[in-house]
C-alpha cells in the first residue's frame, strides 16, 4: 500500500473573485475584489480562485515578465546557433548541453529541495539565471560569442535548472497553503502564465533579431529576472510550511526513488513523458531549421512558429483553469499524446507555411495539456515530505530527457532530413499515448484509494466496479 498524502484539502472557500482597481501592484498585494463577482459569469468565478492567496499572486507577476524574457533567449539562442553554423546537428548539441545537468542532477537536486528553504534557493536560482543571461548578452552584443561559450552558458543554466524546476513546482504548494483544494488551479494558471509568454516571447524575439541582434534578447531576458527575484522576497511563507528531515540524504535519496518506482500511477505518468520528452519534445530544436529551409522564411517565421504552439498550448491551460476537479483528468493524458504525436507527423509532410501554424497549434495543445495534467495529478497524491524529491524525476523524465531527444533528432535530421525525423519522432509519441490507455485500469485503481482519503471521490462499496471517475 503505498503511503498517502498526510493533509486533506480545506474546505473554506473564498467568495471573493474579480480584481481590485487599485492597479496592478494592488492585484499582487490584495485579495481579490468580490464587488466585482456580480461582474463575471457565475460559471466561470473559480477559474481564478487561487489568486486569491497573496504568494501566489507575486509569483504570478513576477514570472509573467521573467517568463516573456526566457522564452525570447530560448528563441534567440537556436537562431544564434543556426546563424553561426546552419548546422541541425550542433543545434541539437547545444540543446544536450543545456539539458542533461537536469537529468544527471535529478535525485540530487530533489533531495536538496525536500532540504532546505524553498524560497531561498529559488531566489539564489533566479540570481544565477540572471548573470547566465547577462553574460550572453555582453558576449553577443560585443560580437564576441563563440560556439563553444555558448555551449558552457547552456550548461550553467542546465545545472541553475536542474534545482530551480523541482524547486518551483514543489513551491507551489507553499503558495496555496491556505486551501489545498486551490493547488490544481495554481498549476493550470501557472501554465497559462507559461504559454502567455511563451506566445509573446518568441513573437518579439522574432522582431527584435530582426531589427537588431540576439543580443538585445539577452539582455532583456537578464533583466527580467529583476522582476522574479522582488516577488519572491516579498513573499512571507509561514515556518511551518519550511520542515526539514533529519534523515540522511542517502536514506532520502533511496525512499523517493522507491515511492516514484512502485507506485503505479505515478511511474506510469512518468514513463509515457520521458518517452514524449525523448522523442517528441525536441522537435522545437529543429524549429530553425523548418523555418529557414523547409518553408523558405527566417526569424519571423520561426517567431510564429514558436508562437503558434505557444497559442495551442495557450488554449490547452486556458481549458484547464476553468475545471473544478481533478476527476476526470487521467484519461485526458493519453488523449493528449495522441493529438501532440498525430499534430508532429502531420507537420512533418507540410510544406505551406499557414498548414503548418494550424498544425503548431495542435500539438502545443497536446503538448501542454499532457504536461499540465500530468503535474496536477502527481501534485495531488504526493505525500508533501517527498514533494521536492517526486518532482525532480517530474523534471527529469520531461526535461532530463530531452537532451538525448535533442542529440537524437540533430542526428536524425542530419541523415535523414528534418521532416522525416519528425514523422517517426510523432509515431513514438503516438505509440505511447496506445501503451498508456493500455494502462489506464490499473492506474485508476491506485489511484482510487488517495482520492477517496483526500475527499476527491466517494468512497463507494468494494463490489461496485470502478467507472473510471478518477
Amino acid at each position: 500500500m503505498v503511503e498517502a498524502p498526510a493533509f486533506r484539502p480545506g474546505i473554506q472557500q473564498s467568495r471573493e473573485r474579480g480584481f481590485s482597481p487599485g492597479g496592478f501592484r494592488n492585484f499582487l498585494l490584495s485579495p481579490p475584489s468580490s464587488s466585482d463577482e456580480s461582474a463575471q459569469p457565475r460559471s466561470f468565478s473559480h477559474a481564478w480562485r487561487a489568486l486569491r492567496h497573496r504568494n501566489f499572486r507575486l509569483f504570478f507577476g513576477g514570472q509573467t515578465i521573467s517568463l516573456v524574457g526566457t522564452w525570447m533567449t530560448r528563441l534567440a539562442t537556436a537562431w544564434l546557433v543556426y546563424r553561426l553554423t546552419h548546422s541541425a546537428l550542433l543545434l541539437g548539441t547545444v540543446s544536450f548541453a543545456g539539458q542533461i545537468p537536469a537529468f544527471l542532477l535529478a535525485p540530487f537536486a530533489g533531495v536538496v529541495v525536500d532540504r532546505v528553504n524553498r524560497r531561498h534557493l529559488l531566489v539564489w536560482t533566479q540570481t544565477l539565471a540572471m548573470i547566465q543571461s547577462l553574460l550572453l548578452a555582453w558576449l553577443a552584443l560585443a560580437r564576441i560569442i563563440t560556439i563553444p561559450e555558448i555551449l558552457a552558458l547552456s550548461a550553467f543554466q542546465g545545472v541553475i535548472n536542474a534545482f530551480d524546476m523541482p524547486g518551483r513546482q514543489a513551491f507551489m504548494v507553499q503558495m496555496v497553503t491556505d486551501d489545498r483544494n486551490d493547488l490544481s488551479n495554481a498549476i493550470a494558471i501557472n501554465s497559462s502564465m507559461v504559454n502567455v509568454a511563451r506566445l509573446v516571447g518568441p513573437s518579439l524575439a522574432g522582431l527584435v533579431i530582426a531589427a537588431s541582434s540576439e543580443g538585445w534578447c539577452f539582455l532583456i531576458d537578464g533583466l527580467s529576472y529583476i522582476a522574479v527575484i522582488i516577488s519572491l522576497l516579498m513573499m512571507h511563507v509561514h515556518a511551518a510550511a519550511m520542515r526539514r528531515r533529519a534523515a540522511s540524504m542517502f536514506e532520502q535519496l533511496r525512499e523517493g526513488w522507491s515511492y516514484v518506482s512502485t507506485f503505479v500511477p505515478v511511474r506510469t505518468i512518468l514513463t509515457l513523458f520521458a518517452l514524449i520528452s525523448l522523442m517528441g519534445m525536441p522537435y522545437m530544436v529543429l524549429m530553425p531549421v523548418f523555418a529557414g529551409k523547409v518553408l523558405h522564411g527566417g526569424p519571423h517565421t520561426l517567431g510564429f512558429l514558436m508562437g503558434a504552439a505557444g497559442a495551442g498550448a495557450l488554449i490547452s491551460a486556458f481549458t484547464l483553469v476553468l475545471r473544478r476537479s481533478v476527476r476526470g483528468l487521467v484519461k485526458m493524458i493519453p488523449i493528449a499524446a495522441l493529438m501532440f504525436g498525430s499534430s508532429l507527423v502531420l507537420f512533418g509532410f507540410s510544406r505551406w507555411i499557414w498548414t503548418s501554424l494550424v498544425l503548431m497549434l495542435f500539438a502545443g495543445f497536446g503538448m501542454l495539456q499532457g504536461m499540465t495534467v500530468s503535474n496536477t495529478i502527481i501534485q495531488t497524491l504526493v505525500p508533501e515530505d517527498k514533494r521536492g524529491r517526486v518532482m525532480s524525476y517530474y523534471s527529469a523524465s520531461f526535461t532530463g530527457m530531452a537532451p538525448f531527444g535533442s542529440l537524437l533528432a540533430g542526428t536524425l535530421a542530419a541523415w535523414i532530413g528534418a521532416p522525416r525525423t519528425i514523422m517517426f519522432t510523432g509515431s513514438c509519441c503516438i505509440l505511447g499515448g496506445l501503451w498508456f490507455w493500455s494502462r489506464m485500469p490499473a492506474v485508476r485503481r491506485e489511484i482510487r484509494p488517495v482520492y477517496e482519503q483526500l475527499g476527491i471521490i466517494a468512497p463507494v462499496p468494494e463490489e461496485v466496479e470502478e467507472t473510471g471517475s478518477n
